[in-house]
């Protein structure tokens, strides 16, 4: 097995491949997850040890998370069997940060479903507004087969899109609504502000399900990956859950500005998210955009 990622939407968008974990001209491989434990050996370099890690988790999923223990030897041994787990004080529940409660509230308004319809077949993905003249950021992968283009709004208004124009290089595409339609504009973050470990959310429609909210925190910054195949771009790193329909949706910040538009995921080939995914540099995106438009 192979380590792949894959873009999202349908097509899945480009093939991410880390350039610090390839060896040679191939992606890193990666122990099948029926295959037996690893031996351990302390003279191997550390992409192998990492390349161990990676299979622990594939085993821990098909078997359970049995294998978690072994891979924090630090961690506190658990309970002896039969002991009662530590309850939480009696009438207290998790606290849900009041921030980002008010970021979803301001961000998903602006916030699309773009559906491409070709023939018998089409992609979808996500898309956000960025003025008031009716331009939504998506990515290109999304829109890169033609075909006919709607987009649709968190109230459920289905608005007929033109295609602005296109940047294969970054994957960012600008599309276009009849003002008329009022879908407001998201805030952009200031460059430079974003911060490793504060807080986001992915906006979109995974999996088609519009609408969808998830957080994490900003995992990296000026993370160097290769989209596609093509030149090494640097790119914002989540732990917010990514999954295929998030292509070309935002990711926002506690204030709910956006710092990314989400372009791909990392993944052990046949799953799904594992918490790593990539979103392009709002600033990149919006200067790319600024572009297409004063073109088009």
């Amino acid at each position: 097995m192979s380590t792949t990622s894959t873009g999202l939407g349908e097509p899945r968008g480009p093939r991410f491949t880390s350039p610090d974990l390839t060896a040679g001209s191939g992606p890193v491989g990666v122990p099948r997850s029926d295959a037996g434990p690893v031996p351990a050996a302390t003279d191997r370099r550390w992409p192998r040890l990492l390349l161990a890690g990676l299979a622990v988790v594939a085993v821990s999923a098909g078997a359970g998370g049995t294998a978690g223990h072994l891979a924090a030897s630090d961690e506190p041994d658990p309970p002896a069997p039969g002991a009662a787990a530590p309850l939480p004080p009696s009438g207290t529940a998790p606290a849900v940060p009041s921030d980002l409660v008010t970021a979803a509230a301001r961000a998903l308004p602006g916030v699309v479903s773009v559906q491409v319809r070709r023939g018998g077949s089409g992609s979808s993905g996500s898309g956000f507004v960025i003025d008031d003249r009716g331009h939504i950021v998506t990515n290109d992968h999304v829109v890169a087969g033609g075909g006919t283009i709607s987009v649709v709004g968190q109230d459920g208004r289905r608005l007929t899109a033109r295609l602005v124009g296109r940047d294969p290089g970054s994957d960012i595409a600008v599309l276009r609504v009849d003002p008329a339609g009022r879908l407001p504009a998201l805030p952009l973050a200031a460059a430079g502000q974003t911060r490793v470990g504060e807080p986001v959310l992915a906006v979109g429609s995974p999996l088609g399900l519009s609408g969808t909210v998830t957080a994490g925190i900003v995992s990296a910054l000026d993370r160097p990956v290769r989209l596609g195949g093509g030149a090494r771009q640097t790119a914002v790193q989540t732990d917010s859950s990514i999954n295929p329909g998030n292509s070309g949706g935002p990711l926002v910040n506690a204030r709910g500005e956006v710092v990314g538009v989400n372009t791909a995921i990392a993944t052990l080939e046949g799953g799904g998210s594992i918490g790593i995914g990539f979103a392009i540099p709002i600033e990149r995106a919006a200067r790319v955009a600024a572009g297409i438009i004063a073109r088009g």
